[in-house]
């Protein structure tokens, strides 16, 4: 019986530690995202979005306002598509995930590199939802800045 009890453990134990979290999975989808862009794998990138995903920029205009540009998630797809494997670079954190049932959000500062070159950083907003038990992500915003970026 001692035994039963010792091989109960080990194996509740070693379940625990293998299973996934949800700010696992929530990382993992992330995560293929840029691997996706670093292996200039659209579809790949594409299996990551929903369907009605929105993709925006927060940036300046000619006179210095700050302006949110939308931007067209297909056409983002077949900029990566036909990028050389390996150009576009995004190196991210994961600062902050939040959860609550099918909603996530994360915040992920990055430093992209093109071709091996520092080109700019900032941060990731992201919102995801989980469809049927699988993470989407259904909105991405970000910042864009070469001033002030710990990569330089």
């Amino acid at each position: 019986m001692k035994y039963f009890f010792i091989v109960l453990t080990v194996f509740f134990l070693g379940t625990t530690v293998t299973a996934q979290t949800a700010e696992d999975s929530v990382k993992a989808v992330i995560n293929t995202v840029f691997t996706a862009m670093k292996k200039a794998d659209g579809d790949m990138l594409k299996s990551c979005f929903s369907d009605s995903i929105i993709l925006q920029m927060i940036g300046r205009n000619k006179e210095g306002k700050t302006i949110v540009r939308n931007e067209n998630p297909q056409a983002f797809v077949d900029q990566v598509s036909r990028a050389k494997p390996d150009s576009l670079d995004e190196r991210i954190s994961f600062e902050t995930i939040k959860i609550d049932g099918p909603l996530a959000i994360a915040w992920t500062p990055y430093s992209f590199y093109f071709n091996g070159q520092f080109s700019h950083c900032g941060v990731n907003s992201f919102q995801l939802v989980r469809f049927n038990g699988v993470w989407k992500i259904q909105y991405i915003i970000d910042t864009r800045r070469r001033q002030g970026c710990a990569s330089q």
